[in-house]
């Protein structure tokens, strides 16, 4: 059986993929019916990657996208007439370049949507995996609608696998990748989502903390001063009111977290770097001068080589002087580092 493996861009993807199947779960759990919608291929220029999904309501609520315009009222249109059990309805949609700016396709192109009834245990359990930071890959029949979900600890669902189906499904999630085999099946891959952890629940991490969901990162922000650890200075963000080195020891740093510590209280931000250094964090950095960060080499002296991985001062220098604009800068490195663009060579 060929198959098409397609790599999901998880930087695009990630950004709302929890909330929207956390907001599709809600929905169902307080009885509405809900479709998903979700993005099988794309040709030319699509402002959404493949594998991102839209949630819609019987009243035409939605929730994530597929493209970024009118694409989207065909989209909920189809969702709110598929019928509960109805096999899905796979839509393609071609633009030409002088009128692609109306759908969201900037530069003219193509793409394939699927519209399908979730089964809610597998959305309750793919909503689990990704805060338990365990990938997950979600298996579509596109003849029947039957699903599976595939994860480390076996397959659920109502679809059942065949060997090769399994081990495409497998490809897939051990891959981070979403592809449509034989035209037979979507495998659609979840990953944990990417995650900023901010120590220091300062000024800056007020600004940096809304930007970085903007940009797609969950974002939790670490200090033990209470007086700084304040809920209504951190809307929407979560904030943990503790010593930097208990609680990151309780929290997962894999290579999809990033660790940002603008503390300027030596004691803290070393507390916090010690941690960051002993992960799997693809990003670490931590405010102050050239001269701080001397200091604070040798005070961490002890770790080696490991220091060659913090980004300090941190951020692109692009000589920012505002809280807000170091939180740009901040940002930029970060996304830069996300995409696998090379940063500065550390010293």
């Amino acid at each position: 059986m060929c198959h098409d493996a397609i790599k999901c861009d998880p930087a695009d993807m990630a950004a709302d993929d929890c909330e929207v199947l956390a907001t599709a779960l809600k929905w169902m759990d307080e009885g509405k019916r809900v479709v998903m919608a979700v993005v099988m291929a794309t040709w030319g220029s699509a402002p959404r990657s493949i594998g991102s999904y839209m949630a819609v309501d019987a009243e035409g609520t939605f929730a994530g996208s597929v493209s970024g315009g009118c694409v989207e009222s065909a989209v909920i249109s189809e969702a709110r007439e598929l019928e509960p059990g109805e096999a899905p309805r796979q839509l393609a949609f071609g633009v030409e370049d002088e009128t692609a700016w109306q759908v969201g396709l900037p530069c003219g192109g193509n793409i394939r949507v699927a519209v399908f009834n979730p089964e809610r245990d597998l959305l309750d359990r793919a909503v689990r995996s990704q805060a338990s930071r365990q990938p997950t890959a979600l298996v579509l029949d596109l003849a029947t609608g039957a699903q599976a979900l595939v994860g480390d600890d076996g397959v659920s669902g109502s679809l059942a696998l065949d060997e090769t189906r399994l081990v495409a499904a497998q490809m897939h999630l051990g891959q981070g990748t979403c592809g449509v085999v034989a035209d037979e099946i979507f495998v659609r891959s979840h990953e944990a989502p990417w995650t900023l952890i901010i120590g220091g629940a300062v000024h800056i991490s007020q600004i940096l903390a809304g930007m970085a969901r903007q940009a797609g990162f969950a974002v939790t922000v670490v200090d033990p001063r209470r007086a700084f650890a304040d809920e209504v200075r951190f809307p929407g963000t979560t904030l943990i009111c503790g010593e930097p080195d208990e609680v990151l020891a309780d929290i997962t740093m894999d290579r999809r977290t990033a660790v940002v510590s603008l503390t300027h209280v030596p004691r803290l931000d070393d507390a916090a770097l010690r941690a960051a250094l002993g992960s799997d964090a693809f990003y670490i950095g931590a405010l102050g001068s050239t001269r701080t960060h001397a200091k604070r080499c040798q005070r961490l002296e002890d770790l080696g080589p490991a220091l060659k991985r913090m980004a300090a001062p941190v951020g692109f220098d692009i000589g920012a002087r505002t809280p807000a604009e170091i939180a740009v800068s901040i940002l930029a490195e970060l996304i830069a580092a996300r995409r696998g663009k090379p940063l500065r060579i550390r010293g």
